[in-house]
């Protein structure tokens, strides 16, 4: 059957649409229907259908006919045998030009025959037929349920294959995939790592190869493909992507470019940094000078982009300097690497100087910044990346970043406070451990440089003055609520335990250096509150044994200040707290047959091995706390007891060899024992009858063994 004509006038046509759409709705027979139907979709192929019309057309038609459209084999006699398919699938693509018909579920469940038409082997006839399957599934992706549907109904190898032939609308199959891989990335790489791998592959190659504008271009889609969630360097096929993409790169920075062509080149660079860190980049001495590069022309565009901010090319600028930030924060790490470092000495030497530049760049720029702005991406990401700077480089710039710190807390504490809706730009962590941080959570990116300017008088008093110990009180409750929520035995600790573990050594610096600070301050009263009821939930389970040695340690640290407190006197919280510290500190040690010799040696307990280097210190500055503590709590002694803690520490060691026990760990055990013998006489007897004298003279205890002595 032929199309019958089209009036010339769009309205004569509009009049000739609505008889047929009439047709449609009393059609005798398929015949009648037929004929109209083809006036129908000569009408949508031709542009001429607004959404009003397109609404009449739904109505007349419904899902039913475009359905029975798709699934006929037998093609009208003369025509080609995907006639009615090619019917059907225009009305489709017309529907999906409404948002609501493009999510119904009618659309839906004909994504398995979409795929189809872009597996099928294309001829000139049905070019047609895959625009329309690309207007389908373009629409179905844009709405709620459609990436999801997209990816479970095996879209993704279809575009895949789509692609790689090279056939009619293979760019529009590319786009497509972009768009999937950018609202469920980790879905796809799961589902489909091997056919996304394919692409990855021919786009990597083409990149390598290309000497012409599409090196530029490739540069902007290759980001797309280098996921986050699966690690290329894993993988062989992966590892190969990343060589020619690296050596595609090399290229392009090694050459003359002009800022449009060298920005795409950076983000791309960005992309791959924060999915493999910098094992993309080769060991040896071109690998060292590419990254040498990479982290120089990063830190050149920062300090032009921000030492003199235009505030219209500035707009422009915010994506590929948020993209250098990720280059500048892999050349600290690089740096201060000490072990298969990419880098030579002198190579660290210089990088430092010149990031040096481009962070005083980053403060000049934050020092200008008006509280209108603060909700700005941009921002977020300049104090994050200054945050990673001050939490490793502890000596540059001091006087600069002292003047910023009013302003670091201040935007730290209106993110916290107001839940901050801003969605950052992308600059993922470089090696990050997922972890339930605030959507925008820049005091997580301030905590370990604030760790180490709390040890210092001036920063400190800022700090101090700007009200960072209430604030970062408010915040170890906020992340210990998220903690508590987590799933059990996450490993490696998510960043919500390493906020805390840092906060737990701000705390702790302040309790040290400003202990009148800590006497006044009602903060710390609330903070000692919480520690005593956390670390009795903490203790039981072992992966939390580094944060658990954190309150432990800093619980007794400020019991010894807060005395006094109407909290500390024999409350049952107290009793908890000190209970499940001295397990802590009891439990570090046992016996262990000495191999060398037939005796005994003391060594740290199985279960505190793994951590040890990790709590060590932490252990022997509890030990000295609670050996102040003994004499300021009554009762505590006779909870030691209650413990059983003297009674075992006692016969470990009239078991153990004394060559086994360094001086140090001598000098905390006699600290707490001597202690002991002081404020009570049942203690005072326990150790008398576990022989305490002998092993004491044994182990060189001399204040203990003057203990024992005096009656």
């Amino acid at each position: 059957p032929r199309f019958p004509a089209m009036a010339s006038d769009p309205r004569d046509g509009q009049a000739t649409l609505k008889r047929c759409l009439g047709v449609l709705r009393d059609a005798r027979n398929d015949s009648e229907q037929f004929a109209a139907l083809l006036l129908v979709t000569k009408a949508v192929r031709a542009g001429e259908v607004d959404a009003k019309t397109r609404r009449q057309i739904f109505e007349a038609i419904g899902f039913t006919f475009p359905s029975r459209l798709l699934t006929s084999r037998q093609p009208p006699p003369g025509c080609p045998p995907h006639t009615f398919r090619a019917l059907g699938l225009t009305l489709l693509a017309c529907f999906c030009t409404d948002p609501q018909l493009a999510a119904h579920s009618q659309v839906l469940n004909k994504i398995p025959a979409f795929n189809e038409v872009l597996l099928s082997p294309c001829d000139p006839d049905s070019s047609s037929m895959i625009d329309d399957v690309y207007q389908c599934l373009s629409a179905v992706l844009a709405t709620a349920k459609g990436p999801r549907e997209l990816v479970a109904k095996g879209t993704v190898p279809a575009l895949c294959q789509a692609y790689l032939s090279g056939g009619h609308g293979s760019d529009r199959a590319l786009t497509l995939l972009m768009g999937l891989l950018a609202i469920a990335e980790a879905k796809c790489w799961q589902r489909d790592a091997p056919q996304l791998l394919a692409v990855l592959s021919k786009l990597s190659s083409d990149f390598l190869k290309a000497e012409d504008m599409t090196k530029f271009e490739l540069c902007e889609v290759l980001p797309h493909f280098i996921p986050l969630s699966a690690p290329l360097t894993q993988d062989s096929q992966g590892s190969e992507c990343l060589c020619r993409v690296y050596k595609g790169l090399a290229d392009i920075l090694g050459s003359k470019l002009s800022q449009s062509q060298r920005d795409p080149a950076l983000k791309l660079a960005a992309g791959l940094v924060q999915a493999c860190g910098a094992e993309w980049i080769p060991a040896g001495s071109a690998g060292s000078k590419f990254l040498a590069l990479l982290v120089n022309l990063a830190c050149v565009e920062v300090r032009l982009t921000l030492e003199e901010p235009d505030p219209v090319e500035m707009e422009g600028k915010k994506e590929v300097v948020t993209a250098c930030y990720v280059l500048m924060e892999m050349g600290i790490q690089e740096c201060l690497r000490e072990e298969n470092s990419l880098l030579d000495e002198v190579q660290k030497m210089q990088l430092m100087r010149i990031m040096e530049e481009a962070f005083g760049a980053v403060i000049f720029y934050l020092r200008q910044v008006k509280q209108e702005e603060l909700q700005d991406p941009f921002i977020f990401a300049s104090v994050r990346v200054l945050g990673a700077w001050m939490a490793e480089e502890t000596s540059s710039l001091r006087q600069e970043v002292c003047e910023l710190l009013p302003f670091l807390v201040h935007y730290a504490r209106k993110l916290f406070k107001e839940g901050s809706p801003v969605v950052s730009l992308p600059q993922a962590e470089l090696g990050s451990t997922k972890g339930s941080a605030l959507p925008q959570d820049a005091l997580r990116f301030l905590l370990p440089g604030f760790c180490h300017l709390t040890a210092e008088d001036k920063p400190r008093d800022i700090l101090v003055s700007e009200g960072a110990p209430a604030l970062l009180c408010e915040y170890f409750l906020h992340q210990w609520e998220v903690l508590t929520s987590e799933p059990a035995a996450p490993v490696p600790p998510t960043s919500t335990e390493m906020s805390l573990q840092t906060m737990c050594g701000i705390f702790l610096n302040l309790v040290v250096t400003a202990p009148d600070l800590v006497r006044r301050d009602k903060t710390f009263s609330s903070l000692m509150d919480l520690l005593m009821k956390s670390l009795p939930l903490l203790l039981p389970q072992e992966h939390h044994l580094v944060l658990a040695a954190n309150v432990a340690t800093l619980g007794l640290m400020l019991a010894r200040i807060l005395a006094g407190s109407a909290a500390l006197q024999g409350t049952q919280p107290a009793k908890e707290f000190f209970r499940a510290t001295i397990g802590f500190l009891s439990q570090a040690h046992t016996a262990q047959a000495d191999l060398s010799s037939d005796s005994m040696a003391m060594v740290v307990s199985p279960a505190y091995t793994s951590a040890w280097d990790d709590i060590r210190e932490l252990w022997f500055l509890g030990m000295q706390a609670l050996a102040a503590c003994i004499p300021l709590f009554p009762w505590l002694p006779q909870a030691i007891l209650q413990a059983r803690w003297l009674q075992g520490l006692s016969e470990l060691l009239s078991r153990v060899a004394p060559a086994s026990l360094d001086f140090e760990l001598i000098a905390a055990f006699q600290g707490v024992l001597v202690e002991l013998a002081r404020a009570s006489g049942p203690c005072r007897d326990v150790i008398l009858s576990h022989n305490g004298t002998d092993w004491a003279n044994l182990y060189g205890m001399a204040a203990l063994e003057q203990c024992l002595a005096e009656q």
